[in-house]
């Protein structure tokens, strides 16, 4: 387990006292799970998520009153605090005040690459590794501390999606059937909410794709999880949707939704095979770049060409993006090309060890878009010009050359997984 555990997160962590703990001594200890907990002292949400988690962490160990006899994890999980903290100072005093372990504040690097890894968006977050392996066991910790508060459910590893959406499903006229009927089809689980104005963009879109990829005789449905306010909100919003939705009173099961799914924030279309496993996280992504649907089920390209649609994956985690010419109408194809392999043997490594790649790669031509990304991280005009934007780290690599070649590529990028290159402010 050491190994697995201090490879994530290095040797030493720091307890509530200032004292290093051994990664290792975690093993001695029995922890089988631990929460990585994304947050601030300075923000308000963390600090009310911090009280119930804090509230959570002893009724589940067996520390206060309401938990003591709970046997369901006792010793077997600790909590992790990467945090946001800019001061050292405030991060000792955040520190002092949790019950659990905390990423040692000098290791900036590892944190960096910790909100890279695990895709972190926003804060507080609360992401479960099995401690033996390193692999993500749940993404939403903060709905199980919300729907599990006694830890019943540990170790709140992922199910099936047909065990997590089984129960009656409704049509927007009233009519009820069972979640059997998704059974053999391909199914979009869309995470939407009327309130939100991308929301509402997306399903008029949506809307049209859901009926292309119907007409083309595809089997397809799509499962509308609500992030509304309020039935009657709900009941308005599904009106206009031509498919199925988990009913607005089942919140219970909204939520496991949220919880399999990780979801972070909405609008999210979740595009799943005939088998229940994830074709591609990035459906909304897919619909809007592919009006006409002649990419459906939408399998993940391993080089993307960078639009106005897809642009917002930048903020993700570290991107390669290589800029080309675009005046030259083969550029940007033999670009892709030329990256391709690369990205295929990135992400087939990575697949194998059931992590998401650490990069992800595009090719920018000349327009608009790519203008206002190279003047906000002030990137020179040169093209082709190959780099890696790590946008949450606020770093860029930049790799100046008259002619990139597979070799340059592939040594930008080892050097860069390795931690070889020195990055330069955005």
């Amino acid at each position: 387990m050491a190994g697995a555990l201090a490879e994530v997160l290095g040797e030493v962590l720091v307890a509530p006292d200032g004292e290093e703990v051994a990664v290792a001594a975690l093993a001695a200890r029995g922890v089988s799970l631990v929460g990585l907990y994304f947050g601030c002292s300075l923000s308000g949400p963390c600090a009310q998520v911090g009280a119930s988690l804090a509230a959570f962490y002893g009724r589940f160990r067996g520390e206060t009153a309401a938990g003591a006899g709970a046997g369901a994890g006792a010793q077997r999980l600790e909590i992790v605090f990467v945090s946001a903290e800019q001061e050292q100072q405030q991060w000792q005093e955040a520190v002092r005040a949790m019950p659990w372990l905390a990423l040692p504040f000098a290791d900036k690097r590892r944190k960096l690459k910790l909100w890279n890894k695990y895709r972190v968006s926003n804060i507080p977050s609360l992401i479960f590794i099995d401690a033996s392996t390193g692999k993500v066991v749940c993404r939403n910790g903060l709905l199980v501390i919300r729907d599990d508060p006694e830890g019943l459910e540990f170790p709140w590893g992922p199910k099936p999606f047909s065990e997590v959406v089984a129960g009656p499903l409704l049509r927007n006229k009233g009519q009820s059937l069972d979640s059997t009927a998704l059974e053999g089809s391909h199914v979009g689980v869309y995470f939407s909410a009327h309130w939100c104005p991308p929301c509402r963009s997306l399903t008029r879109v949506l809307v049209e794709s859901y009926r292309k990829i119907k007409e083309a005789g595809q089997k397809f449905e799509i499962v509308f999880v609500s992030a509304d306010r309020s039935e009657d909100s709900f009941k308005q919003y599904f009106s206009e949707m031509p498919w199925l939705a988990v009913p607005y009173a089942d919140e219970a099961r909204r939520s496991r939704l949220n919880r399999l799914y990780g979801i972070q924030g909405i609008p999210t279309l979740i595009v799943l095979d005939a088998k229940g496993d994830v074709i591609t996280r990035q459906g909304r992504v897919e619909v809007l770049n592919d009006t006409e649907c002649r990419e459906f089920p939408w399998h993940p390209k391993p080089v993307l060409e960078l639009t106005d649609s897809n642009a917002v994956q930048l903020n993700e985690g570290p991107c390669l993006v290589l800029f080309v010419d675009s005046e030259d109408d083969g550029e940007s194809e033999a670009a892709k090309q030329l990256i391709q392999p690369i990205a295929e043997k990135i992400i087939a490594k990575y697949k194998a060890k059931d992590e998401e790649a650490p990069l992800l790669f595009f090719v920018a031509g000349e327009d608009d878009m790519t203008d206002s990304l190279r003047d906000y991280t002030n990137l020179p005009e040169a093209a082709p010009l190959l780099t890696i934007l790590d946008m949450s780290a606020r770093a860029k690599y930049v790799m100046d050359v008259e002619e990139i070649t597979p070799e340059i590529v592939e040594a930008f990028v080892s050097d860069f997984l390795a931690d070889k290159l020195k990055p330069e402010p955005i």
